[in-house]
C-alpha cells in the first residue's frame, strides 16, 4: 500500500506542478520583469539585474522564515493565476461552442455564411468548368491535375470557414453542429439526445480517445486564456504582446485540430456503437446485422427525449 500511495502522491504532485505552478510562475516572472522595466527600458538587462541585487540585499530575506514565506506566497500566487486561467479557459471554451442568439453572434453568423457562400460558388464554378472542358474515354470526364489541385485549394479555403453552411458564429460550433447534422442525416438520430446514453456503453479505448481529444481542446482554451493575460500585461511591457500573439496562434491551431478529432471520434462512436445502444434499449435484436436504420434512430431519439 505504501508504494502505491507514494506513486499516487508523486503523480499528483507532478500534475499540480505542470498544470498550476509552472504556467502561473512563468506568468508571474514575466509580470515582474515587465513591471520593473516598463516600455521605456523594455530591454535594459542591467536595470533588471540591479533590481534583483537590491532585492537580494535586503536583510529580511536572510531569515529562513521570511524566505520560506516568500516562496509559499509565490507558489500560492502562481496557483491562483493558473486557476484564474483555467476559469477563463472554460469560459472561452463555452464561447467558442456557443449557439449565439445575441445581435453580435447573429451578425458574425451572417458574415460567415456570406463568406462561405462566396467560396462555395467558386468551388461549384470550378467543378462545372472542369466537367464541361474535361475529356475522357467512354464519356468519363478527365480532369487535368492542375485543375484538380485548384478545386482542392478552393474546397479547403471554403472548409476553413465551415464544412457546411454556417449556423453558428464560430468554426468550432459549426464543426460540432456538422457532426450532429451528419448523424441525423445518416441515422435519423438526435446526437444531443443519443450521446449521454452512448457514452455509458463505450469501451474504455474509445472513451479514452474521446476524453483525450476533449482535454486537448480544453488545454487550447486555457492557452487562449494565457494569451489574454499576456495581452493585458503588454499595457506595461510591450514585448508581452509578442508572447500573447504566439499563445493565441498556437491556441487556435491546437483547438482546431483537437475539435476536428473530437467531432470525427463522436461520429465514429455512433457509427460503431449505435446499433449496440439500440439493442440495449430493446429496439432491435442483439444478434441483428446491418447498419442502424433511420426509423430505429428516430425511435431512439423519441425515447431519449422523453417526448419533450
Amino acid at each position: 500500500m505504501n508504494p502505491l500511495l507514494a506513486t499516487l502522491g508523486s503523480k499528483l504532485t507532478e500534475r499540480w506542478l505542470n498544470l498550476l505552478v509552472l504556467p502561473g510562475a512563468l506568468f508571474l516572472a514575466v509580470t515582474a520583469v515587465g513591471t520593473t522595466l516598463g516600455h521605456r527600458h523594455w530591454h535594459d538587462v542591467d536595470r533588471l539585474r540591479t533590481t534583483l541585487d537590491e532585492l537580494a540585499a535586503r536583510p529580511a530575506l536572510d531569515r529562513t522564515g521570511t524566505a520560506a514565506l516568500v516562496v509559499a506566497l509565490v507558489l500560492l500566487a502562481a496557483a491562483a493565476a493558473s486557476l484564474g486561467a483555467q476559469f477563463l479557459g472554460g469560459a472561452i471554451e463555452r464561447y467558442w461552442l456557443r449557439f449565439g442568439q445575441d445581435p453580435l453572434s447573429r451578425a458574425l453568423t451572417a458574415r460567415r455564411r456570406r463568406r462561405w457562400g462566396e467560396r462555395d460558388e467558386k468551388v461549384e464554378e470550378a467543378v462545372l468548368r472542369a466537367a464541361t472542358t474535361g475529356d475522357g474515354a467512354d464519356g468519363a470526364v478527365s480532369v487535368p491535375a492542375r485543375t484538380w489541385a485548384r478545386i482542392q485549394a478552393l474546397t479547403e479555403a471554403r472548409d476553413r470557414i465551415a464544412v457546411r453552411a454556417p449556423t453558428r458564429p464560430t468554426w468550432y460550433g459549426d464543426r460540432m453542429q456538422a457532426a450532429a447534422d451528419r448523424v441525423e442525416a445518416a441515422y435519423g438520430a438526435d446526437l444531443a439526445a443519443l450521446w449521454p446514453r452512448l457514452w455509458l456503453i463505450l469501451p474504455e479505448p474509445a472513451e479514452r480517445q474521446i476524453r483525450s481529444a476533449h482535454d486537448s481542446f480544453g488545454a487550447a482554451a486555457r492557452l487562449a486564456a494565457w494569451a489574454v493575460g499576456y495581452a493585458l500585461l503588454a499595457c506595461w511591457w510591450w514585448p508581452a504582446a509578442l508572447v500573447a500573439v504566439g499563445c493565441a496562434a498556437a491556441s487556435r491551431s491546437r483547438a482546431r485540430a483537437a475539435l476536428e478529432g473530437l467531432a470525427a471520434l463522436v461520429e465514429a462512436a455512433v457509427d460503431v456503437h449505435g446499433r449496440e445502444l439500440a439493442a440495449r434499449v430493446g429496439l432491435i435484436a442483439p444478434d441483428s446485422a446491418g447498419l442502424l436504420a433511420r426509423d430505429t434512430g428516430d425511435r431512439m431519439s423519441e425515447i431519449f427525449r422523453k417526448n419533450d
